[in-house]
Order: C-alpha cells, then sequence, then structure tokens
C-alpha cells in the first residue's frame, strides 16, 4: 500500500471503503447486504470463520497442513485400479511446467497457435502409432468418459439403440457409460463375466465394449471378442492400457473398431486423481464420428508446414443437433506430458517399462501364493496387475499392512464388481517403481 493510497483493510483485498460504496452507489443499494435481500433470509448462514492471519502466520498454518498430507515417497504402495505410480522423467515436467503450455487455456481458435496445434498433432500421432489405428483425436476427459463416447459413437454409426459391455470392464467407466446411455435412453447389457459371449447375446447391440487387461488385470482374448462382436454385427471397442500396448498386439490388429484408454500412466502424476486426459482412436469409417478435435497437417501459401483444426464434432462449432459430442476442454495440458513422455521414452523404452512391471508382478505374486491363505481368485494371464483371494476379509489385510508402512492394493469388497462379491479379495498392482525391496516390504507385511 502506498503511505499517499487510501486506506485499505487487506493486503491481498486492494479495496477502500470509498470504492466499495461507490460501487454499490454504481449499482443502486445502500450497503453490501442488499445484494442478498432477494435471498429469503431462512437460507442465509452467518459464516464462522477465524480471523485473518499475517502473511507469515498464514505460510506456518499452510505448512503444517501440507505436512499432515503422506505422499508415495513415504509408503511402499501397490495401488491400482486404473491410477498407477509410474516413473516420470525430468524432461517431461519441464516441458509442461513452461509458460506457454501451463498457462494457456483451451485453444478454441488454436489456428492462432501453431505451437499448442502441432503437440495436439503429434499426440495423435503417436496414439494412432500404439494403436494401430487410422485416426486418433484430442480433448476425451479420461478413460471413462471416452469410453462412453465411443459406445455413442457405435450407436450413431450403427442405429441401433443398446450397447453391451463386459462386466470385467472398469466399474467407474461402466458407470459413466450407463450414465451417458440413460440419458439417451439407450439401454446397457451387461455380461457378467470375462468369457467370450455367444454372439446371439449381442443381437440388436451396437458395440461390445471390453477392457484389456480387464478390471482385475486379466489378459482377455481380444481376438476372439472382436470377432464375435462383428459376427454379431456391432462394433468392437476396447479400453486398452497404453503401456501394455508396448506387449500386446495392438488393438487395430486384432479387429477393434474404437479403442480408448486412460493417458495417466503416460508421464502424469496422480495428483490427488486428476486432471487426467482419455484417448479415443477408431478406423478410418468412424471418422466422421470421432468426437472432440482432429489436428491435421497441411502447409500454407508458401509451402511452409503448418497445422490447422481438420474437424471440430463439439456442439459450440457446429448446429447443436449435429454435433457428435459436448466434449469440451482440451486437456491438452496433460496431453502434452503424455506426448512429452512417449517421445522421450520410445518404443523401447516403454517396453522395458512394460517387462520390468511384469517381471515384477510375476515374482511377487509367486511370492504370495506360497504363503498360507492366499491364492489368486483367477487362472489367466495377467501383465502387472492381479487379484489376490485371502483367508480373511481384504480389508482386514489392507489394514495390517497399512500398519506396517504398505500399501497392499485396493480392497474388492468395496468395489461394485459384477462377479459374486468379493470382500475376500484385493487387487495387487506392480510397475517399476516397486524395488526389489519394495516387493520385500509386502511379503514382510502381509499377515
Amino acid at each position: 500500500m502506498s503511505p499517499a493510497g487510501p486506506a485499505v483493510a487487506h493486503r491481498y483485498l486492494p479495496l477502500s471503503d470509498e470504492d466499495r460504496a461507490e460501487m454499490l452507489g454504481a449499482i443502486g443499494v445502500a450497503s453490501q447486504e442488499d445484494l442478498f435481500a432477494s435471498v429469503p433470509a431462512a437460507l442465509r448462514t452467518e459464516l464462522d470463520l477465524p480471523g485473518g492471519m499475517s502473511e507469515l502466520e498464514l505460510t506456518r498454518h499452510v505448512g503444517a497442513l501440507a505436512r499432515r498430507n503422506q505422499d508415495l515417497t513415504q509408503w511402499h504402495s501397490f495401488l491400482g485400479a486404473g491410477a498407477y505410480s509410474r516413473f516420470i522423467p525430468a524432461a517431461v515436467l519441464q516441458v509442461i511446467g513452461r509458460p506457454e503450455f501451463f498457462t494457456a487455456y483451451t485453444p478454441y481458435q488454436a489456428e492462432a497457435s501453431q505451437g499448442w496445434l502441432q503437440t495436439i498433432f503429434e499426440f495423435q500421432s503417436l496414439v494412432a502409432e500404439l494403436t494401430g489405428l487410422d485416426y486418433a483425436n484430442a480433448s476425451m476427459y479420461e478413460a471413462a468418459t471416452a469410453l462412453a463416447e465411443a459406445a455413442m459413437m457405435a450407436v450413431a454409426h450403427t442405429g441401433r439403440r443398446r450397447v453391451t459391455i463386459a462386466g470385467t470392464v472398469h466399474p467407474e467407466y461402466r458407470k459413466v457409460v450407463e450414465a451417458y446411455a440413460a440419458g439417451r435412453g439407450i439401454p446397457v447389457d451387461v455380461v457378467s463375466t470375462g468369457a467370450v459371449p455367444d454372439a446371439g447375446a449381442l443381437d440388436g447391440s451396437a458395440a461390445l465394449l471390453f477392457q484389456q487387461p480387464n478390471f482385475f488385470g486379466q489378459v482377455e482374448d481380444a481376438a476372439a471378442l472382436c470377432a464375435t462382436a462383428h459376427e454379431a454385427g456391432a462394433l468392437a471397442v476396447v479400453a486398452a492400457d497404453p503401456i501394455s500396448l508396448a506387449l500386446l498386439q495392438p488393438p487395430g490388429e486384432y479387429g477393434a473398431d474404437i479403442a480408448v484408454g486412460e493417458c495417466q500412466q503416460l508421464g502424469v502424476p496422480l495428483w490427488y486423481g486428476g486432471p487426467y486426459c482419455g484417448y479415443l482412436a477408431a478406423s478410418a469409417p468412424l471418422l466422421r464420428r470421432l468426437p472432440g478435435r482432429l489436428v491435421g497437417e497441411t502447409v500454407d501459401h508458401e509451402g511452409r508446414r503448418g497445422f490447422v483444426l481438420t474437424l471440430q464434432a463439439r456442439e459450440q462449432h457446429i448446429r447443436r443437433e449435429s454435433a457428435t459430442s459436448n466434449i469440451c476442454t482440451n486437456q491438452a495440458l496433460i496431453a502434452l506430458a503424455a506426448t512429452a513422455y512417449m517421445a522421450v521414452m520410445g518404443a523401447h523404452g516403454l517396453r522395458r517399462v512394460a517387462e520390468l512391471s511384469v517381471q515384477r508382478a510375476h515374482d511377487l505374486a509367486a511370492r504370495v501364493v506360497a504363503k498360507p491363505g492366499y491364492s489368486l481368485a483367477f487362472d489367466g494371464p495377467f501383465l502387472w496387475e492381479f487379484t489376490v483371494r485371502c483367508d480373511r476379509p481384504a480389508a482386514e489385510v489392507l489394514d495390517t499392512m497399512r500398519e506396517r508402512g504398505v500399501l497392499g492394493g485396493v480392497d474388492l469388497g468395496a468395489v461394485p464388481t459384477m462377479n459374486e462379491p468379493m470382500p475376500d479379495c484385493l487387487l495387487v498392482a506392480v510397475t517399476e517403481m516397486n524395488s526389489p525391496e519394495s516387493l520385500d516390504a509386502f511379503i514382510e507385511a502381509l499377515p
């Protein structure tokens, strides 16, 4: 505050009483309370807030609150179920921390920013290469809404008014699909097991939605699922773990029409649940059904390479009744993180991450089942996530492990899966961040 300036009540709210009086006069009310005269008195509540603090006091207070939190550097973590702790190269955070990217809002008029357009183009190109499909877009919020958008694409493309989803798909993904479908009056049939359904079960269905690997960590027979969907005249839609594609056959090669997934594992920290970014890739016949944005490469009038928004399918850009989607937020910063991660790691790096995770997961699984009272809940192949059946409630097992400094996994008794109730099962995820010492800690903490 300047010595000659008007008195202010708070350092960071620089309005004097005279300023407030002038503003209220311009509005035409006598006091701040008059602004709320239209709100019934019974609905008004006085906030019981503590007194203000000095900057020094506030810094100490916030620091004390922050120290009450604990992050994964203080735990041996085996949590997964769609959000994973993976190594992030320093270059990734350096790129997304640049102010021209970090402070930019959704580029509605992205033609003015060749840098942003190029990053989205590179993201699309890498996703298309990873999935083996013809086109990939940008602007998916996360995997759950990407899967729901894919289901709606299938409905629009086939003209059929129902979809089928495997019960082994992540339950949160399934709930989002059901929410999307309910608003459009589209029934969602759930296949309760991970087995390949009979084609007759898909009669009248626009798409079969499944996950690879599935929610329980099992590797599905993706080619058979796609063939069954096509036999029934439905599209095959897979929610594919992007890291798994460094080892498994890409969706485009085993017959998937649409692939979606979560980019969190591609250079995005856990960040207490977000923001994340989904990907969506599709075969050529579905190009015009893609939601969000599609960035293309072109040349300007002088022959120089440039990028443009080739396709914008959201309702803000075209007639509402003709829009394929109302997806809005670009998620471009998170997509940029994924792009930087894939570029830095390369095909060899991605494969090494996947191989290391698989090796350590299978080592841990073998050691777990060697202990009395524990077994694997499923017999099929898995990558780095597996389901353990315990001789007691999983919640008790996890509580004991937590007391010993280990976050042992996800209690499936608290998850609304489509299988039988699973209160004695826990879902364990192993990544390259789990060192051999971390695996030892898991075994030692297991009661």
